[in-house]
């Protein structure tokens, strides 16, 4: 199984919209997940108009209603694996022990809201941020995530677009 995992799209904004890159890759995942700060609820829907199920939570930055549609924190299970949702993952400080334990039994915690991508192992666990697609701020780069799911493991691809 393929997922796509993105966050932090904060559109629509101006002229900006989703990279072309993105969008094939979207197209041809299995399961899209976005982890909150799509901004508005037409990003949700154009999302969903690609194709692949959606699933996602809602950010701080987000519509409220977009964050009445969807919830704070969520776990999705896919072929055996539970992945973790959350936008806000809290102070850098203490972050990792922190997400570990709001998602016990997870394979992984996918998290957003700052910007930076991130792709490490703590213990068993993968802590996953797929950056911003469209806003880096901070990030070095624009990026999202590809998360190849097989045996019960995952191997997260993250994905440079700019």
């Amino acid at each position: 199984m393929l997922i796509a995992a993105l966050s932090d799209t904060h559109l629509p904004r101006g002229a900006r919209r989703l990279p072309e890159a993105l969008l094939d890759s979207l197209r041809g995942a299995d399961l899209i997940l976005h982890v909150g700060d799509f901004s508005a609820v037409s990003v949700l829907e154009e999302l969903r108009a690609l194709g692949p199920p959606v699933q996602g939570v809602h950010g701080n930055a987000d519509e409220p209603a977009l964050q009445s549609l969807l919830p704070e924190s969520l776990v999705v299970e896919v072929e055996d694996v539970r992945i973790g949702l959350v936008h806000i993952p809290g102070p850098a400080a203490g972050r990792e022990d922190r997400l570990v334990r709001r998602f016990p039994a997870c394979d992984a915690v996918l998290f957003g809201h700052t910007h930076l991508p991130v792709v490490e192992r703590v213990g068993d666990v993968w802590l996953l941020n797929p950056g911003s697609p469209t806003e880096r701020r901070r990030g070095p780069f624009h990026s999202f995530l590809l998360l190849h799911v097989e045996a019960r493991a995952i191997r997260p691809e993250l994905v440079r677009l700019s």
